[in-house]
């Protein structure tokens, strides 16, 4: 049996992944540019860490791994004393260690992670490689992950020994070692017939990574269609695949509305009769808490993995584009942006205009509040200078989602979410491609990887991008002055 440490952890994930993977990968979807962006992150960390242990030998990746086996036994035997990369294979049974540090005692296997804390599936990994390498007859000593530290706020350099964390996993990884010849086992015996498992879909799709054979399971072989139970807003995992096990699979199979919450049978009941659910009083009650000129306003923001700039954590929001629309209560918008230039700290001049356009006894609009508040309360405490004006626009901050979060205004079309993507077409048929037709960005997934890009972008293609991401941001702001003024018309 041919297997890595990836596909082991496949394997453990779901048997019939892994069959797949090996089988039949026609079935798989490729990697969207989020998943990607997340696996580059790992790559850049991972070579990050690597200066943790300076002076070490590099086993380059060649797609030959007896040649990179033989390269790491190599090293080893000349006395090398860390090892990146060291390529190892028992049984079939291919791993590559991020790190190793060779002592006489014995190895420390370090496995370097792009997370914040070490999750279960981490110890897993660490545990295949302890089996591979302890099996060829080496002595471990010791198992480590290292992770980033979110705690690390970065100075005017980056300090490595800060910014990661090392935690020893030894006693967790030992404890799983007397299970993994039985899971090879059976790993093998599965690999050995051409017939598919017969594996339901359940929670492991999503557990511990979305699976890449979601369309394949679900779609074609389950029939699940893409608007189902599974879409019903605050439903456990739990109980939409006891609803699935029951043959409860679309709204019409729903036979008991009160094994629902209130909210919830809203959904259910206007998807049921197609019909919209508004609550005017609880609008309007919404309504009077807004006062003119009301500004709509909306962030868009990046993140590193490795903080560049000083004050900054890692993982943490950073903003550096602003759309607001102005409205008098009259009929007349006004429109004001900022877009900063990429390549620095774009936080000051950011809030710098922020403060500049929005008055600080304006009432002002976000959608989705929690996260407008949150970066202006971070702009508030990295700027002392100008806090008593970013916290005068936070304490005036209302929140246009509150009435579709609420479920005072429900529209089948909105199909169990209330971000803006699914509320404006809902609410204004005439925006129902408004975000499909933008050009090149068309979400703000697509907003923060290419902004971060655009440092590494001809000058042609820059100046594209940025008309893009004003573009985009500014649909999202209108987007919102629409939305009210429909609430306002469905209140009267």
């Amino acid at each position: 049996m041919a297997l890595s440490k990836s596909l082991y952890i496949r394997g453990l994930q779901c048997e019939k992944s892994l069959w797949l993977k090996k089988k039949k990968p026609e079935v798989l979807q490729a990697p969207d540019d989020g998943a990607q962006a997340v696996f580059d992150t790992g790559t850049s960390v991972g070579e990050l860490a690597c200066e943790l242990f300076s002076g070490g030998e590099r086993i380059e990746y060649t797609g030959d791994f007896g040649s990179q086996m033989a390269k790491t036994k190599e090293l080893m035997g000349h006395g090398t004393k860390v090892i990146y990369e060291a390529t190892f294979c028992f049984d079939g049974i291919l791993v590559m260690v991020d790190i190793l540090r060779i002592y006489e005692d014995g190895l420390i296997i370090n496995e370097v992670k792009s997370s914040t804390s070490v999750k279960e599936v981490y110890i897993d990994d660490a545990s295949i490689q302890y089996y591979v390498i302890s099996s060829l007859g080496y002595k471990v000593s010791a198992i480590n992950i290292i992770h980033i530290d979110n705690s690390y706020v970065r100075g005017e350099k980056l300090e490595l020994d800060k910014f990661f964390h090392t935690e020893d996993v030894t006693e967790q990884v030992k404890q799983k070692q007397a299970d993994i010849p039985q899971i090879l086992s059976k790993f093998d015996e599965i690999l050995s017939k051409d017939i598919e498992p017969e594996i339901d879909i359940g929670v492991q799709c999503s557990n511990p990574y979305p699976c890449d054979a979601w369309e394949y399971c679900w779609r074609e072989q389950r029939g699940i269609p893409e608007y189902s139970i599974f879409d019903i807003s605050g439903l456990r995992n739990k109980k939409k695949f006891e609803l699935y096990k029951s043959g409860v699979v679309k709204f019409e199979d729903i036979k008991e509305l009160d094994k629902f919450n209130a909210s919830q049978q809203i959904q259910i009941r206007s998807e049921l009769s197609k019909e919209q659910i508004i609550d005017k009083e609880a609008i309007k009650e919404f309504l009077d808490t807004l006062s003119y000129p009301l500004y709509h306003l909306d962030f868009e923001t990046f993140q590193q993995a490795v903080p560049e700039f000083i004050g900054l954590s890692p993982y943490e929001q950073i903003p550096f584009q602003f759309s607001i629309h102005k409205d008098d209560g009259k009929g007349n918008l006004e429109h004001f942006e900022f877009l900063a230039e990429v390549g620095a700290d774009p936080r000051y001049e950011l809030a710098l205009n922020l403060i500049k356009f929005i008055p600080q006894d304006a009432c002002v609009l976000a959608y989705n509040m929690s996260f407008e508040k949150r970066v202006i309360r971070r702009l508030a405490e990295i700027y002392p200078q100008i806090s008593n004006e970013l916290m005068a626009i936070h304490d005036n901050i209302k929140d246009l989602m509150a009435p579709f979060a609420s479920k005072s205004y429900y529209h089948p079309k909105m199909q169990g979410s209330y971000s803006i993507k699914y509320v404006l077409p809902a609410l204004v048929p005439e925006f129902e491609s408004a975000y499909k037709d933008l050009n090149l960005i068309h979400h703000g997934g697509e907003a923060m990887q290419v902004y971060e890009a655009m440092a590494y972008m001809p000058a042609d293609e820059r100046e594209a991008y940025k008309k893009a991401l004003l573009a985009y941001c500014k649909l999202d702001t209108l987007a919102m002055v629409k939305v009210l003024e429909k609430l306002r018309e469905v209140a009267k």
